[in-house]
């Protein structure tokens, strides 16, 4: 029995009498695991021959309609897509970059009994002398944005990878352990911005400055560094 007749077969001792006939008419879960199925199948990333990267946090838009049927179930139907979800990945050797979310939303421009999925890879990452106060971060020349958050930078500048010896430990497959260092220089003027620049430490899938691949480059404000598939931006505090 295939992983999506096991979900039908969940499904239906979940959902009986009028419910169920509604849902004929709607969007029907099954509907919506195969379309996660799909969606990282179209989003896989090569790491390696034997396996391959995809996205870990997932959004299913749905008619106001179709959300309130789907929300009845209570946070069960989430947990077992997820469920299904990693088992495919098992399957065809995918890689997540963290944990796994599925979140159902509301959208109102989509009628009954249509939906839309929506990916990103998200991945965690931690500050091996530990998180910034605020104070700290309002005050730094520099700051680096990495999944919503600013860390500030000053020199020397920090060491970016996936191993416990990184300054900042990113959690994504594609990282390897010492994968970048950033450097920080005081500033050649007077109440002037930081020189900052990006070097890659031999990793194995390399960096992208603002879309470009580098071994090394001077970074201005607002650049982005892309390392596995966790994005960065420069921010410097022009005072």
């Amino acid at each position: 029995m295939s992983g999506l007749q096991r979900f039908e077969n969940k499904l239906e001792q979940m959902i009986s009498g009028v419910f169920a006939r509604a849902f004929r008419s709607a969007v029907q879960p099954v509907e919506i695991a195969s379309a996660l199925n799909r969606e990282v199948d179209n989003s896989a990333q090569i790491l390696s021959r034997d396996r391959r990267l995809v996205p870990n946090t997932f959004t299913v838009e749905l008619s106001p309609s179709d959300h309130e049927r789907l929300a009845g179930l209570g946070p069960q139907l989430p947990r077992e897509l997820i469920e299904l979800l990693r088992e495919h990945a098992a399957q065809q050797s995918y890689v997540f970059t963290g944990p796994v979310s599925i979140d159902l939303v509301v959208s109102e421009e989509l009628t009954t009994g249509r939906f839309r999925v929506r990916s990103k890879a998200v991945s965690s990452s931690s500050l091996a002398a530990g998180e910034p106060s605020d104070t700290q971060v309002r005050r730094a020349t520099a700051t680096l944005e990495v999944n919503g958050e600013r860390l500030p930078l000053a020199p020397p500048g920090i060491v970016i990878g996936r191993g416990n010896d990184a300054d900042l430990r990113i959690n994504d497959p594609g990282v390897s352990r010492k994968h970048i260092e950033v450097r920080v220089e005081e500033a050649q003027e007077l109440g002037g911005p930081p020189r900052i620049s990006v070097h890659d430490l031999g990793s194995t899938n390399g960096v992208l400055v603002n879309g470009r691949r580098v071994e090394q480059a001077a970074l201005a404000d607002g650049a982005t560094i892309k390392i596995g598939t966790t994005t960065m931006a420069l921010h410097l505090n022009q005072g």
